[in-house]
């Protein structure tokens, strides 16, 4: 614990001076490190402060401290082990919402060495059945309104409920009369398995990810870094559980820095009702992904009299247009995260460090980042991002859980390929290009999607936005959107028009957009755009679509 703090202590020091904490951060190296016991169980002895504050749709709320849920995840560690027989490296499907019992259960699987796999409650009995089978579950965790999603899942494992009852599973609140005070089997290695991530899938099949009790309890110190959180920070994170960025900003990141992770729920987004709530609340720190944030800016964000001071956005690069309206609204400048499911933030723009307009900042403590271009293999100013393993960062990932294969195939060379393409100016600022499967060309020029896709946001038409290539006799491919648009809008020849001469103002000619197409847009169950999808429906001459071309409304 006392490498930990310390490592802790200095990025907090170096908060705003982001050159020397590049240039001194070292990783702790601990052979053996539980983060709940060694890290939670201390900051908690005595603290009464708030550490988990919810704040529910319809204004009821609750609060714990961390003294509390330490206790409270002791409890539940001793009646998993007791009464349920979960041991030591026994993986479990954790499948709830945003309530307490979920970060109690994630401390106590921690506490006992167990390996959890998080699931959004958004999954098919057919992924449920994938986890169950891939994950070699031995133990599911669910609330009382998904308990019917395992009915025919087949599997020994035990089964508990949350938030209700339901034949054949063990209710939740039997770990109320368990002893207070845990004491572990044994020590627990840093390198051992903490989580199974199974990836968002937005062009194969789910990846399933692992993580230690170092790689993420630890890795995340390079996450608190990015958003500055400081002890006494009120942190908000829009994320739903079951996926990375939920453990990356309402567990590891916040707690790490002894701040109070605060989860406003909702069934639907409300942008008033959550501004009124971080208002009421005194937010002090807030993370959105891009869709939030788009959908915030169409709110009246003046509003909220006393906005939060620390701002990041992560999942997808954000638009400019939406860092516009945020700063004109509250005075403070969105920064751009850059991480995967397989790594803790790599590249961010860091508090006290200049935004440059576009760019997702510089690489973040901890991490050695390369561009690589990817048909020679050397070093270039544009190219996939690499992280050096010869300086191997803590953050990132053992390897894809039972397939060496695709682990070897992203690990080789000597580097790990994240199959993202970003370009790094003079200042050593990456601006983030595109996935690799998503860069294409048209007329033998290289187009970048998101920097189409950014230019059509801006118009007030255009909620969102997906460009893809469109086969094309003369050009090979040219630029195609998919458009989804904001209230008050009409999928109509007149629209199409008006985006087209928008994107013609704003884009060099070989750029240009020159197919629109209306269409709500396919997503993972994460949020994120299956643009696989849609190059797919674009190249297939039968699929049915209103397509409003350029030259037809010239």
């Amino acid at each position: 614990m006392e490498t930990f703090r310390a490592a802790r202590d200095f990025l907090l020091k170096h908060r705003e001076d982001h050159a020397t904490a590049y240039r001194d951060f070292r990783w702790p190296a601990p052979d053996e490190f539980n983060w709940a016991l060694d890290w939670f169980d201390e900051i908690a002895r005595g603290n009464d402060r708030t550490a988990l504050w919810i704040v529910e749709e319809d204004g009821r709320e609750g609060r714990w401290s961390f003294a509390e849920v330490s206790e409270r995840s002791s409890r539940v560690a001793n009646w998993l082990r007791e009464d349920l027989g979960v041991r030591r490296g026994d993986r479990i499907v954790l499948m709830l919402g945003n309530r307490r019992e979920l970060w109690e259960i994630t401390l106590a699987a921690m506490k006992l060495g167990a390996v959890v796999i998080p699931a959004t409650t958004l999954l098919t009995p057919a992924d449920l059945r994938d986890r169950v089978d891939r994950g070699r579950a031995r133990h599911v965790v669910a609330d009382a309104s998904h308990t019917d999603g395992f009915a025919d899942v087949p599997g020994d494992y035990t089964r508990v409920v949350v938030g209700g009852e339901a034949v054949g599973w063990h209710p939740y609140t039997d770990a109320d009369h368990a002893r207070p005070d845990f004491v572990p089997d044994g020590p627990t290695k840093a390198t051992d398995p903490l989580l199974l991530y199974f990836t968002s899938g937005t062009t194969a099949k789910p990846k399933l990810v692992e993580h230690t009790h170092a790689s993420y309890p630890i890795g995340h110190l390079s996450t608190m870094y990015w958003i500055g959180l400081e002890p006494g920070d009120v942190h908000l994170n829009i994320s739903s559980p079951g996926w990375a960025k939920h453990a990356w900003s309402n567990v590891f990141a916040p707690w790490n820095a002894e701040a109070t992770v605060f989860v406003h729920n909702h069934t639907r987004f409300d942008a008033g009702r959550l501004l009124d709530a971080m208002e009421r609340c005194g937010v002090t720190s807030f993370c959105a992904p891009p869709t939030v944030w788009r959908m915030l800016i169409q709110a009246d964000l003046s509003r909220l009299a006393t906005p939060p001071r620390k701002v990041v956005g992560a999942g997808e690069p954000l638009n400019p247009e939406v860092i516009e309206r945020v700063r004109a609204a509250w005075g403070v400048t969105i920064r751009d995260g850059f991480g995967q499911t397989e790594t803790t933030v790599q590249i961010a723009n860091t508090p006290g460090q200049t935004v440059k307009p576009g760019s997702m900042g510089r690489p973040v403590p901890g991490y050695a980042v390369e561009l690589i271009d990817p048909l020679t293999g050397e070093p270039a100013s544009e190219g996939e991002i690499c992280l050096d393993l010869s300086r191997r960062p803590l953050g990132l990932m053992v390897g894809y859980h039972g397939d060496a294969e695709r682990t070897a195939e992203v690990m080789r060379d000597g580097r790990y390929h994240t199959g993202d393409i970003a370009s790094r100016d003079e200042d050593g600022h990456f601006t983030y290009v595109g996935r690799a499967d998503d860069v294409f060309k048209a007329s033998d020029y290289r187009i970048s999607p998101f920097e189409l896709e950014s230019v059509l946001i801006e118009h007030d038409a255009v909620a969102e936005a997906a460009v893809v290539p469109a086969p094309d006799p003369v050009r090979l491919a040219v630029p195609k959107a998919y458009v989804a648009l904001a209230p008050g809008w009409e999928p109509n020849e007149e629209t199409a028009a008006a985006i087209l001469r928008h994107a013609r103002a704003g884009l060099a000619p070989y750029k240009r957009v020159r197919r629109v197409e209306f269409a709500d847009l396919p997503k993972t169950v994460s949020g994120k755009i299956r643009r696989v999808e849609l190059r797919a429906r674009a190249a297939d001459p039968t699929a049915p679509s209103v397509e409003y071309r350029e030259e037809d409304l010239a």
